[in-house]
């Protein structure tokens, strides 16, 4: 479950990555080869820059490689360790549910206002806070369903 949630994630991200380097490619070279700049190229990519920061986040989230004082984890036994990682997970679900709330009240309270160069409504950029605030909410869940069921594997044998 968690590998396909991964791969998905990792599409999202690349993909997020391509749409920015293909309308700054396109936009660059409109720009100064044609002398024709393409308004709405920078909305575009600092957008698709915020959905990739938040998949990206998530991912780096599930493979352990995001930022973190891991000084504590490396000074305690393995089990101990576990249940630091479990409170990690626990606090990530917790911050999933806040950034989605909180992404939610700033959406529906600015989200009426129109991006200035491709004149659509915030709504469809500023939902990306929600998104990541639920993409990481489901990667904790599944961090921690994980750990329970292979601390019952661990019990078993």
């Amino acid at each position: 479950m968690i590998l396909h949630y991964k791969r998905m994630l990792a599409f999202l991200t690349g993909t997020s990555l391509f749409v920015i380097f293909a309308v700054v490619l396109v936009s660059s070279l409109s720009r100064y080869l044609l002398n024709a700049p393409i308004q709405w190229s920078e909305e575009v990519a600092r957008y698709a820059m915020i959905y990739g920061t938040m998949f990206g986040t998530v991912l780096c989230y599930l493979h352990g490689i995001h930022i973190r004082f891991s000084f504590l984890e490396d000074a305690v036994k393995p089990a101990a360790k576990r249940f630091l990682q479990l409170i990690s997970d626990v606090v990530a679900l917790v911050s999933g549910g806040v950034l989605t709330y909180s992404g939610y009240i700033f959406m529906m309270k600015r989200g009426a206002i129109n991006a200035p160069a491709m004149g659509i409504q915030m709504y469809y950029f500023q939902a990306a806070m929600v998104v990541g605030g639920v993409l990481l909410a489901i990667a904790a869940l599944l961090r921690i369903v994980e750990f329970f069921t292979n601390k019952h594997q661990e019990e078993g044998k």
